[in-house]
């Protein structure tokens, strides 16, 4: 791997947009097979009309951006990564989520979509749901940070599988 500097940016984004701009990045970045400035995204949970960006330099990173929708700029000094690594801490968190459970996918390409938990693989962190808006009944894998509870089935016992 090589020893590049990365620097840490703030983008302006519209309130309540950073969802959007941060989907809208990764797509534009997994689509075209071309070198970007641009190396991670970060969306820190409860900053309104700001998300960060880390990249190798701030001409590179302002290129990319342009003609991102809700995007509104970098702000012009860099970000020391001191101020934000409260931020970034990764929390091993125990997931309330069982077999019969109501779920609403919050991310990937069936975001926005109910679907039932079929079964449950905790040491993978997956689970397995139909979607309840399909024709057919069809088996899909997900991450289980990728999906919220929304209704619980009172009746279901708790039920985990390998």
């Amino acid at each position: 791997m090589a020893d590049t500097e990365t620097h840490l940016f703030g983008l302006r984004t519209a309130a309540n947009r950073e969802d959007q701009v941060v989907d809208y990045l990764v797509s534009k970045f997994q689509m075209v097979a071309k070198k970007y400035s641009i190396l991670a995204v970060i969306k820190a949970h409860g900053m309104r009309g700001y998300i960060f960006i880390e990249a190798s330099s701030k001409e590179g990173a302002e290129a990319d951006l342009q003609g991102v929708p809700y995007a509104r700029g970098l702000l012009p000094t860099e970000i020391p990564y001191q101020e934000i690594e409260h931020m970034l801490e990764q929390v091993k968190v125990e997931m309330n989520i069982h077999k019969g459970d109501i779920v609403e996918i919050i991310s990937g390409p069936f975001k926005r979509e109910n679907a039932k938990v079929m079964r449950i693989n905790r040491q993978k962190e997956e689970i397995v749901v139909e979607l309840l808006e399909s024709a057919v009944p069809i088996p899909i894998t997900v991450k289980m940070d990728a999906v919220k509870v929304v209704r619980r089935d009172e009746d279901a016992p708790a039920e985990d599988e390998n």
